[in-house]
């Protein structure tokens, strides 16, 4: 019987609504954090940060990004996570509307994944500065689709300008 090579997954964690139990939306992303500890090894988790919500969510969100060992493939995995945002209450709904919990896959050392539920890397990864900018703290060198370096990504990013309308 062959082993299940470990895989790293560079996980998105977002808040914009408070949760009974843990609070406000920062205290969500703590809970969340030590939730994906207690089911994979943490490597490692960012600060976290305040931002502006997208969309139509409203309230702003509290962010930040963890990195995760797990034998799980990116299916599995993304099984894994809605099962955790629903334990903190998440329930299926408007596409940027608030949540208490939003747990994305932002990348994984498998490089490009693609099927009809997913994919990695995140798709809009490149434009969010509320992912990028932990990534780059926590995993400044990883390449997540064998191109740039998330620290080179933030860096791009931070210096696009705004293109009036």
């Amino acid at each position: 019987m062959e082993e299940a090579t470990p895989h790293l997954y560079a996980i998105g964690i977002g808040s914009n609504r408070p949760h009974h139990r843990h609070g406000r939306p920062a205290g969500v992303v703590e809970a969340a954090i030590a939730a994906l500890e207690k089911h994979f090894l943490l490597f490692d988790a960012s600060a976290i940060v305040l931002n502006p919500a997208m969309g139509d969510a409203g309230r702003d969100f509290a962010n930040a990004v963890a990195i995760v060992e797990s034998d799980l493939g990116p299916e599995p995995m993304l099984v894994a996570l809605k099962a955790i945002e629903g334990a903190f209450g998440r329930r299926p709904g408007k596409r940027w509307g608030t949540r208490v919990l939003d747990l994305d896959i932002l990348a994984w050392n498998g490089g490009a994944y693609n099927s009809r539920s997913l994919v990695i890397p995140h798709p809009g990864l490149d434009q969010r500065r509320f992912a990028l900018g932990p990534l780059a703290q926590i995993a400044p060198e990883w390449r997540p689709s064998g191109d740039l370096t998330f620290r080179h990504k933030a860096f791009r990013l931070g210096r696009a300008k705004k293109v009036e309308s």
